[in-house]
């Protein structure tokens, strides 16, 4: 889970927020998890303050069953520890802290995907040349959680069917808590809602389950219109729709035990190296969109042992 980009700008906030919620949330067997409603399992990271070192002291509380998606329940203390160095007692194992960001992707080709969706204009790739791509996420930073559980976990065994997410929440005035983020599919914001600088849509505050209601018709119109300038398909919007279906609810899903894979195989997990902007916008466009970059452009900022990310 990666909040605080210094993409966004060189006075991006350093750090988790002391007064904010960082959670993984897990869903289980929801037949393409059309119905869900709530979570089944929720693994909640709190942070304190920072010391005089730039450390945190952080928590790690896991909520089963009804718990699992009430704000309001306390759930269960796994384990404590401090950002920047592994924490365990045994399962789970955590790790907090800034790392070197290992997303890449080349902004200039997502600015021509985004014309072209805002517009139901065909791509216009004339002038992009994959050979001179540059990786724009070179030389970020972003504050990442990781959280490892193994396979003894009694729900998180191997051939469990699952969907993630993660949100952000931070503590209300009124002694709530108020979600302003989430994650899940890579890439929605940027190619669906570009111009939501300030993250605003409501998109960030809500639960899977209404995804497709609110903005299943917003984002199959923005495909259908794309698709059919493009000519790539004799049914755009049949296409557009599926697309969405596929979208939505809006959950990375993954088999547990299996290879994680973020491409033009089904979506199963995601790794550190899958080229997810790639896969993305090849989607949106019903045809193969060469990025220029290869995982080995990002490959000295990952690591194959645990936290699997490179500190800075």
């Amino acid at each position: 889970m990666d909040v605080n980009s210094t993409i966004t700008g060189p006075d991006v906030q350093r750090g988790f927020h002391p007064e904010a919620r960082y959670e993984f949330k897990v869903h289980f067997d929801g037949a393409d998890f059309e119905d869900l409603t709530y979570e089944d399992l929720t693994y909640r990271v709190s942070f304190g303050a920072s010391d005089s070192d730039g450390r945190q002291a952080l928590r790690l509380h896991a909520l089963t069953g009804g718990q699992a998606c009430e704000d309001s329940a306390a759930g269960h203390l796994v384990l404590q520890g401090r950002t920047g160095e592994p924490a365990s007692e045994g399962d789970p194992l955590i790790w907090a802290g800034r790392i070197a960001d290992s997303f890449y992707i080349d902004l200039s080709l997502l600015g021509i995907i985004n014309a072209a969706v805002r517009n139901g204009t065909a791509a216009d790739l004339s002038a992009w040349r994959p050979e001179n791509a540059k990786n724009s996420f070179a030389n970020t930073t972003v504050e990442s959680i990781v959280l490892e559980v193994s396979h003894q976990h009694p729900e998180l065994r191997p051939g469990a069917r699952t969907g993630v997410r993660c949100t952000t929440k931070l503590a209300t005035d009124s002694g709530g808590w108020r979600q302003i983020n989430r994650a899940r599919h890579p890439m929605m914001w940027p190619i669906f809602w570009p111009d939501d600088t300030d993250f605003s849509n409501p998109a960030n505050t809500r639960h899977p389950c209404e995804d497709f209601n609110a903005d299943g018709k917003y984002i199959a119109e923005q495909i259908a219109a794309v698709v059919s300038a493009s000519g790539t398909s004799d049914d755009p919007q049949g296409y557009a729709q599926a697309v969405a279906r596929e979208l939505f609810p809006d959950l990375l899903p993954y088999v547990v035990g299996t290879p994680a894979t973020y491409g033009f195989a089904p979506f199963n997990g995601r790794t550190l190296a899958d080229n997810a902007p790639e896969a993305m916008l090849s989607l949106v466009l019903n045809t193969g969109v060469n990025s220029g970059l290869r995982p080995s452009v990002a490959g000295h900022l990952r690591s194959p042992n645990f936290p699997y990310v490179v500190p800075t």
